[in-house]
């Protein structure tokens, strides 16, 4: 759990009670109630990624933001899922998500003809000729997002970069700062989608 924002609803809490026996007085039985659910709404959002989790160095440059579909709100789902079945957490979700939607908008693409960056595939453009797995291994969304985070984790001090700086670390894409405009849709999704 984020320490500061455990220390705020601590602090929210102690300054709801204390702000309660100043102006109120003593309180009665019958006005116990509001105290408890004050602290029970403190306890819901110590639980929810914070903004500063989720964006820790601020986003970069102007944000890009386009809506998201039942297939590409299921990516997500997706890449959030396989992000917790590789022990990483909310920031790791949103640099795969950013990439993503740099690389594919959220689609999980075949191969698009002439229209293709040589065989790229899949959510994150993967391509099987460098490596990255066959055809059928990086279209399947857990596989290409596992690949993804495996390469993010070898990024030596990833969680200390800007997005788009780890996000190209792992991709060596020729467009190296189009990642940082997806930071806060990536955020957004993330902090919607997480404890879904």
């Amino acid at each position: 759990m984020n320490t500061t924002i455990l220390r705020k609803s601590v602090l929210g809490i102690a300054g709801l009670a204390f702000a309660g026996g100043v102006f109120a007085g003593p309180v009665t039985e019958a006005h116990a109630a509001p105290a408890v659910d004050a602290k029970a709404v403190a306890v819901v959002q110590a639980d929810k990624p914070g903004k500063g989790k989720l964006i820790p160095h601020g986003v970069q440059g102007k944000q890009s933001r386009i809506d998201i579909g039942a297939e590409q709100t299921a990516n997500v789902k997706a890449i959030i899922a396989a992000t917790k079945k590789s022990g990483m957490d909310e920031r790791a979700a949103v640099v795969a998500i950013a990439t993503s939607l740099q690389e594919s908008k959220l689609e999980n693409l075949g191969h698009l003809g002439a229209r293709n960056d040589f065989d790229s595939q899949g959510l994150f453009q993967q391509r099987p000729s460098s490596g990255w797995g066959t055809v059928e291994q990086i279209t399947d969304p857990e596989y290409s997002t596992m690949a993804f985070l495996k390469g993010l984790k070898q990024v030596d001090g990833w969680k200390d970069m800007p997005l788009t700086e780890a996000a190209q670390t792992v991709q060596v894409s020729a467009y190296p700062d189009h990642y940082a405009q997806w930071e806060q849709q990536a955020a957004d999704l993330v902090a919607k989608y997480w404890n879904s």
